[in-house]
């Protein structure tokens, strides 16, 4: 049995969310298909509460360009997120992939996982995912999913 929430998210990712619109929101369908391939009714639960939390948060517009101020991380964002992640975040703000609003969201997810140590792996994913659900960030996502699968060497879906 598969555990993992994230394991639950990138497996919805990767097998349903590039599929038709409608046939991704069919909740019943989805939960069937995900206790097929292994995955634990907790475990779907908490991926299916995980996602409306993130469509919940979704920020409405860009509060700070790619050059607002310098993140101070919590202790215990700081004990989750190594310094790895938190440099890839920076890079990606940098970079423009990510604007204030959405890192936060991306930090909101990431802690909302509930893991002990999180990697550079799982940030991405996340980051994904949240520019997926986000109007507007196509070139983001596109961009973030070519570092994506570059790094993985095959395709996500």
């Amino acid at each position: 049995m598969k555990e993992n929430v994230l394991d639950v998210l990138v497996y919805l990712f990767e097998h349903f969310l590039y599929a038709d619109e409608d046939a991704a929101r069919d909740r019943d369908t989805l939960r069937d298909e995900l206790q097929q391939a292994g995955f634990t009714a907790g475990g779907i639960h908490q991926a299916f509460d995980w996602l409306d939390e993130l469509e919940r948060r979704r920020p409405h517009a860009a509060v700070l360009g790619p050059t607002g101020p310098v993140r101070l991380y919590a202790p215990e964002e700081q004990a989750r997120l190594d310094a790895a992640c938190r440099g890839f975040l920076m890079y990606l703000e940098q970079q423009g992939v990510l604007d204030a609003a959405r890192r936060e969201l991306v930090l909101d997810r990431l802690m909302a996982l509930e893991h002990d140590e999180l990697t550079v792996d799982d940030l991405k994913w996340v980051v994904l995912m949240v520019l997926f659900n986000q109007p507007g960030q196509e070139a983001a996502f596109a961009w973030m999913e070519s570092h994506l699968l570059e790094d993985e060497g095959d395709a996500a879906h």
